[in-house]
């Protein structure tokens, strides 16, 4: 099965995205108004897929104030001058595109340690996204 035959089932779910430029607390919005995403996707101005931020992302950034036992000293700085998605975002997200086997897909995400990823087109465009929920739901399918 192709991740194209699951992207029937996942139409008119909206896919949560914000600009490099974003401020943090429009992230948080962001991520608020898709209860189905624990992320947003981050993308230029030419709509390309540039990177992701997790809800742990966002949480180690609002309530560093909680974490300072995991936290490195180094890293308080950046911390608190962080303001945009692109000063926290990561910037290697894991993806898939329509083509591919969702039982690939699914090794991808386990690998990676994610739960969720972008489809995206040749031109690194998000046309959906998938939760590893949503996969394991469509092999129970079959």
């Amino acid at each position: 099965m192709k991740i194209r035959e699951i992207r029937v089932n996942l139409k008119g779910r909206d896919i949560p995205t914000v600009l490099e430029s974003t401020f943090i607390k429009e992230v948080i919005e962001t991520m608020h108004c898709c209860p189905h995403s624990h992320l947003v996707y981050v993308v230029n101005e030419s709509d390309e897929l540039t990177g992701t931020i997790s809800l742990g992302t966002i949480m180690r950034q609002v309530l560093c104030h909680k974490y300072e036992p995991k936290v490195h000293p180094r890293t308080i700085l950046g911390m608190v001058t962080y303001e945009t998605a692109r000063d926290i975002m990561h910037k290697k997200p894991t993806v898939a595109t329509e083509e591919e086997e969702v039982e690939l897909v699914i090794k991808r995400m386990i690998d990676a340690n994610v739960k969720e990823i972008a489809i995206i087109s040749d031109e690194k465009k998000i046309i959906a996204d998938v939760t590893i929920l949503d996969l394991l739901k469509m092999l129970g399918d079959i």
